[in-house]
């Protein structure tokens, strides 16, 4: 007990230290620090924060971010950042005052966070930028911070939406008193003339990106995907890609004749500007994966800051005889791509982005991106006589941060996605598979397999007692679906695992989707191959003991009324973030407690989820709610019969028979054996039964026939 005293007190100084570094200093004394001797004045105009002044030297302004922009987090709260920047919209000083993500409070030094801030330090409002990497001079790379995806786009997009939004105050501040500055806005000159193939090009209505094999492997170069060889032909074509604007008439009507030109302009909303890309390559500018109801995550427009994809409803396919335009070439792959709700200007610039992937194992890939840019010719513009120099005369209208999510990570869904609809196709079949033992035991060891490397230690998505803290902080701190949809992979688990909960228990999540518990039974089933011993917790020990989960579970929801940051940090009684999110790669009493439980695993069944888990025990108390049972027994288990009681691994059959819902894992080993006939006992006492009186009337036909064959013998006798 003095031992567990002792732990508890270390989590809750490392909770408390941990709590205070997630809040930064005061911004006054940021401010100072940063500009030593400069005078900060707060000011409310023309927006709220501090004017900073030195002798000598330009004006500065700093402000927080979240009046600019209250972008929820995967915590369900925005990331405050305080910024400095000069009056050219330039990015001087940055850092994180508040957040509350849980990844970064326990897992993720600090100063992770820091150096990825300090990356914006220089960058302008008026500049895109990207996390991750990008070929594109006028695209401004930063790195991201391995395991807090989420987390890091919601900081980008914050810091730029707020140096945007601050600049454009501060501009209009400065001309309110001449509004009349701003010239007439430029429009399309939309005539047109029958033109050929080659004419459009030379007009430039038509542009081309003409990539080579050397090109490729030199943007491929130093990555996973680099080829061992080069190619034998660097100058070799690897694709010749064309596109154009469908909705200017010249190169609409001449490419696709009028009749074509007519339906497909009816066709389109008002604003929606079509896009023909058309190419020849072994390489699909599609996508060989696409599926309907999916996005095709090779090619995307550009347009300033802001990404226009597509998806299967913004597509039309095309015939090569679709194209009209005298000396028009042959094309293997013709497409029609629809930008959607005035996305695309046709009068200001925009541009071209593929996608090319190659990949580096089964489900992983590395990809570099190619650009084209477009700008109309000003033949087909019509230019106002005082041109718009205006710079921070423009609006922002981003896509929702979590769509990008979800086109991002549009290959994970896929797959887990199948992998869900694999395990409910199982669960359906259960009783047919347990007529099976050896194809069920190859099947579920494939599936922990899956749940281990793909769901766990590929995609990251471990799911935590934190998760179901932060949903419930949210529904009283005004929930917003935007904060779960952040984070896709969770959200579809959640979503699924929600509905077994109903239908089966929480033996669903536990015994099959947890990849921390997928490791210990991994490990139990290596143990029991290599013949180790295996220890069983007395059953009267093992009920008190499953109590425990239930007493950490209702100390950390005390502990969330207090703080959810504190009981965020005294979660880390789950193994989870070091053996899952973080791959073991921590600090290493972390990983010392969480190799700890795998190693108890080789001797026990899974010792931690059935004595400490506190997600366990969270997802128990719901699915006593649960419709149907689907475990079958007989009125003869428990009483006499003990087999199913002493065969079940995690101890979840009491010695009355009784399932306990709130236990299993919906390993269907007891199942196996109802469905054994030479197994169970009352199956077997049936069968013996069964076989008893077959025997009792073959006796009594033996008898019967005997004394029939008799009675015609004397009556032979005496006719004789």
């Amino acid at each position: 007990m003095s031992v567990l005293r002792s732990l508890v007190f270390l989590l809750f100084l490392a909770a408390t230290a941990l709590v205070q570094a997630a809040e930064g200093p005061d911004p006054v004394e940021q401010l100072a620090d940063w500009y030593p001797g400069a005078e900060i004045v707060p000011v409310s105009q023309p927006f709220a924060g501090w004017h900073i002044n030195r002798a000598g030297q330009p004006a500065r302004y700093a402000f927080l971010t979240r009046q600019f922009a209250d972008i929820p987090a995967y915590s369900g709260k925005p990331v405050e950042l305080l910024l400095v920047m000069d009056e050219q919209g330039r990015l001087e000083q940055s850092r994180v005052v508040e957040h509350h993500e849980p990844i970064l409070l326990i897992g993720i030094p600090e100063i992770k966070l820091t150096e990825f801030v300090d990356q914006y330090r220089g960058i302008e409002a008026s500049e895109r930028v990207q996390v991750g990497l990008s070929r594109r001079d006028d695209i401004h790379s930063v790195d991201g911070v391995t395991g807090a995806t989420v987390t890091v786009m919601v900081i980008n997009q914050t810091i730029m939406r707020a140096l945007r939004s601050a600049k454009a105050s501060l501009a209009q501040g400065d001309i309110q008193s001449a509004p009349d500055l701003a010239g007439e806005a430029v429009t399309l000159n939309n005539q047109w003339q029958e033109r050929d193939w080659n004419e459009l090009r030379d007009r430039q209505l038509i542009r081309r990106l003409h990539l080579t094999q050397g090109e490729v492997e030199q943007a491929f170069a130093g990555t996973r995907a680099a080829s061992r060889t080069p190619p034998a032909e660097p100058e070799q074509a690897f694709m010749e890609l064309y596109f154009a604007p469908l909705g200017m008439a010249d190169a609409g009507i001449n490419l696709l004749g009028q009749q074509q030109y007519d339906r497909l302009m009816a066709s389109l909303e008002p604003g929606d500007q079509p896009v023909l890309v058309v190419a020849n390559s072994d390489y699909s500018f599609r996508g060989n994966g696409f599926v309907r109801g999916g996005i095709f995550d090779r090619i995307r427009l550009w347009q300033d800051a802001e990404e226009i994809a597509f998806r299967d409803m913004d597509y039309q396919r095309l015939a090569p005889s679709d194209l009209l335009a005298e000396d028009t070439p042959e094309f293997g792959e013709l497409a029609i791509f629809i930008a959607r709700a005035n996305s695309l200007d046709l009068t200001r610039p925009w541009q071209f982005e593929l996608m090319v992937r190659r990949q580096v194992g089964a489900l992983d890939s590395e990809f570099t991106s190619f650009y084209a840019d477009y700008q109309l010719p000003d033949a087909y513009l019509n230019l106002p006589a005082p041109q718009h120099t205006a710079a921070t005369d423009w609006e922002e209208d981003e896509t929702p941060l979590w769509v990008s999510v979800w086109q991002h990570k549009a290959v994970q869904l896929a797959v887990l996605a199948v992998g869900l609809v694999v395990l409910v196709i199982i669960l359906f079949l259960q009783d047919w598979l347990v007529q099976h033992p050896t194809l069920l035991h190859r099947i579920r060891i494939g599936y922990l397999c899956y749940t281990l490397f793909f769901i766990g230690w590929y995609s990251l998505a471990q799911l935590s007692v934190v998760n179901v803290f932060t949903f419930l902080h949210s529904l009283f701190t005004g929930f917003q679906w935007s904060s779960f949809l952040l984070d896709p992979m969770m959200f579809i688990l959640w979503s699924f695992v929600a509905l077994t909960l109903l239908l089966w228990g929480r033996g669903i999540f536990c015994g099959w989707l947890c990849p921390f518990g997928a490791l210990q039974e991994l490990v139990n089933e290596a143990a029991r191959k290599l013949k180790i011993k295996q220890f069983t917790v007395p059953f009267a020990l093992h009920e008190r003991m499953w109590a425990l989960k239930y007493l950490i579970l209702l100390g950390l929801f005390g502990l969330s009324l207090q703080s959810l940051a504190l009981a965020e940090q005294a979660a880390e009684v789950e193994p989870f973030k070091t053996a899952m999110t973080l791959r073991f790669m921590r600090e290493w009493g972390y990983v010392a407690y969480a190799l700890g439980w795998v190693v108890l695993s080789l001797f026990v069944r899974k010792a931690y989820c059935r004595y400490i888990c506190p997600l366990g025990a969270a997802l128990a108390v719901p699915a006593r709610l649960r419709l149907f049972d689907w475990l079958k027994r007989r009125q003869e288990c428990g009483t006499p019969c003990q087999l199913c009681a002493k065969e079940c691994e995690v101890q979840a059959i009491h010695p009355d028979g009784r399932i306990n819902a709130n236990e299993c894992h919906h390993c269907l080993d007891c199942q196996i054996t109802y469905y054994n006939q030479r197994k169970c006992p009352p199956l077997v006492m049936k069968a013996k039964k069964r076989r008893q009186r077959e025997l009792e009337r073959e006796a009594a036909r033996i008898k019967i026939t005997n004394v029939d064959t008799t009675g015609l013998q004397g009556e032979s006798n005496e006719q004789a």
